[in-house]
């Protein structure tokens, strides 16, 4: 279901929201009111940011390298923060998202490899994203995985059953979930005790130790700039605020962008404190942990159970929310790119397949997680090449055509992830 159906869907909601932001736009809505209407979007695509597949790389980064990786996560959440401004924008300035604006200017096979590769790329996001839902209640109430996954399944599909009250009610519960997954990190940083000198070096010294500190900055890219995202956040604005003209665009596209940032920090905040907790409590101690379940033990033993508690129920709640925000990717890009569409509650019925086969193999749910962060860092440029280009196009964007030092820094940005990608080939099978 697209945003533009969820408005459908409820008129009265939608039109007093509407009503809002015209008067914002017209200027008859002073001081931090007028930021309201259009905070939200930015949530829900920041959801992408700080799924289950960030707390497998961040923790095992922290806990083998310390707090020397902490400038890859301030480096890529920059990153996020230009690359769902552009999205957002395309959304904005066009009325279309971007596997439809692909869809308009693109040879017919060039969108149908888009869409089998993004599929491909949101099937590894949804891996990431059941199984860390299902781990978290096996490591809070101990359930086995199989029937905790089934339980995952059924809360994703209550989840997505909140559009049907409109985006403003799914907007508002995706809010209220981030912040109990920021309360439960906050909580976690402070019983951790970290070194806050070390911390702040972390961030500001950009370095590497040998070729695994590499591949694993390269799943923490993976983790934190989503391809889904990028699809995703330019159908969320493409109806929601519609401006009339060149100027309320503007005006629209410079909320949102105090929306991405707020969004965006708030998830740089959580996957820095991950990695800050797993230096601080491990790191420390000579314990080199990458798998979640023994995090969670981990955690139990040298901070306690309340520290235990709040990590299993982070990793259960960004694993149900994310879920639904995959899905919802997922019908973007097919309605985007190929101009057919499925079932919502169908399609997420067949994305549950892949990882019930997974844990039913018995596969470690660690050592899953951190492969689908790999795969995602691949999809990354399939996405961020179109949107650059489209967004460099004035006959496309018109008055929001990207500045000449914004189109230069984000072809900077899609060059490194390329060489990125480059070494994890050759890493991987050379």
């Amino acid at each position: 279901m697209s945003e533009k159906t969820m408005s459908q869907k409820m008129p009265g909601r939608t039109s007093h929201n509407t009503t809002s932001a015209q008067a914002v736009l017209r200027g008859d809505v002073k001081g931090l009111k007028r930021i309201l209407p259009f905070l939200g979007p930015a949530f829900i695509a920041g959801v992408a940011y700080i799924d289950p597949g960030n707390f497998a790389t961040n923790i095992t980064a922290g806990s083998k390298y310390g707090y020397m990786l902490l400038w890859v996560i301030a480096f890529s959440n920059l990153m996020a923060v230009l690359i769902q401004s552009l999205s957002a924008k395309l959304g904005i300035a066009t009325g279309k998202n971007l596997p439809e604006v692909a869809h308009d200017h693109f040879p017919k096979p060039v969108s149908i490899f888009l869409w089998i590769q993004s599929e491909l790329v949101i099937i590894a996001t949804d891996l990431a994203e059941f199984i860390g839902a299902a781990l978290g209640l096996y490591l809070i109430f101990g359930l086995p995985l199989l029937p905790a996954a089934l339980i995952t399944a059924v809360g994703s599909f209550a989840i997505l059953e909140l559009q049907r009250r409109g985006y403003r009610s799914f907007e508002a519960v995706i809010a209220a979930l981030v912040m109990i997954v920021v309360l439960a990190f906050a909580l976690q940083t402070f019983l951790a005790k970290p070194e806050w000198v070390k911390v702040f070096g972390g961030i500001v010294t950009p370095k590497f130790d040998g070729i695994q500190s590499i591949v694993l900055a390269a799943g923490i890219l993976g983790a934190t700039v989503m391809p889904h995202a990028i699809y995703l956040h330019s159908s969320l604005t493409q109806n929601r605020i519609v401006g009339k003209n060149e100027l309320e665009k503007r005006k629209i596209f410079k909320f949102e962008l105090i929306d991405i940032i707020i969004a965006m920090v708030i998830a740089g905040a959580i996957n820095m404190s991950m990695l800050v907790i797993a230096s601080s409590v491990f790191y420390k101690n000579g314990l080199v942990v990458e798998d979640l379940d023994v995090a969670f033990r981990e955690f139990y033993t040298h901070i306690g159970p309340a520290a235990a508690i709040s990590f299993g129920l982070g990793l259960l709640i960004a694993g149900l929310s994310s879920s639904s925000v995959g899905t919802l990717s997922g019908d973007v890009v097919m309605q985007g790119f190929i101009n057919k569409r499925i079932n919502l509650y169908l399609r997420r019925a067949i994305t549950m397949i892949p990882p019930l086969l997974i844990i039913m193999m018995g596969t470690n749910p660690t050592s899953a997680l951190v492969i689908s962060q790999v795969i995602l860092s691949f999809g990354i440029i399939f996405a961020l090449v179109p949107l650059i280009l489209f967004t460099s196009n004035r006959q496309i964007m018109g008055e929001l055509v990207n500045h000449r030092i914004t189109s230069i820094i984000s072809w900077i940005v899609a060059g490194f992830v390329v060489c990125l990608n480059l070494f994890l080939l050759i890493d991987t099978f050379i």
